[in-house]
């Protein structure tokens, strides 16, 4: 999951990714009745990315449901407790505490570990409106990052039914999967690539294989 500036150097790589403004587009299309499906396969991505997502399903969680289909990791998990959910039997729930590759003298670091602790506080709440749980137990979860098969997530109430079980609706919102933006130094290069491919005809391989390799040894800056 990833900011809307970031969407054209993924597509252009054909790389899944997902963006706010992808959602936006198909709800500006909502009709009365309709009714949205959201699948699920990702080792998550940025917070606020994540957390504008959330907020979007949300508000239209009635007419909405969410299927996990092979792991919903980091702020993906977010994005799970938006609305009705159901989890593939053999798929992944993970949840952990937010990090970033903050740096600096000691008083950066202090200030950024305050960040931090409250961007979990705002991000379990999440779990909290969903399962039903505490604060403390939700934020005990990110603490030991938490990895859930789909009856785990069940008992725990962060999904509604194990998808092809008759399951019934329980009573009741990176160590694991690195996700990192591409620096702007490599979407630099991309631009010129993309810029070299317009005005030649002729894709670059040879940098154009490097980049890709460099590419698909990425994993955000902030992930939950």
């Amino acid at each position: 999951m990833i900011p809307n500036d970031y969407k054209w150097y993924y597509d252009w790589f054909g790389e899944d990714s997902t963006c706010p403004a992808d959602l936006k587009k198909i709800l500006d299309t909502f009709q009365p009745g309709d009714e949205l499906e959201v699948y699920i396969n990702s080792p998550g991505g940025v917070i606020d990315v994540g957390s504008e997502i959330y907020t979007m399903l949300r508000s239209h969680a009635e007419e909405t449901k969410i299927y996990i289909t092979g792991e919903a990791c980091s702020a993906a998990s977010i994005v799970a407790m938006a609305a009705y959910c159901e989890m593939s039997p053999t798929a992944l729930l993970m949840v952990h505490c937010v990090s970033s590759g903050a740096s600096g003298n000691h008083n950066a670091m202090e200030k950024a570990a305050e960040i931090l602790r409250t961007a979990d506080e705002a991000l379990c709440s999440a779990y909290v409106a969903k399962a039903g749980i505490s604060k403390d137990e939700a934020l005990a979860m990110m603490e030991k990052e938490t990895w859930l098969t789909a009856q785990q997530a069940l008992d725990r109430g962060m999904i509604d039914k194990v998808m092809f079980e008759d399951a019934t609706t329980p009573d009741l919102l990176v160590a694991g999967p690195q996700f990192t933006l591409p620096t702007e130094a490599q979407m630099e290069k991309a631009r010129a690539m993309m810029h070299q491919e317009e005005t030649s005809g002729n894709s670059p391989d040879v940098l154009l294989l490097q980049t890709k390799l460099d590419f698909m040894r990425l994993k955000g800056e902030l992930r939950a």
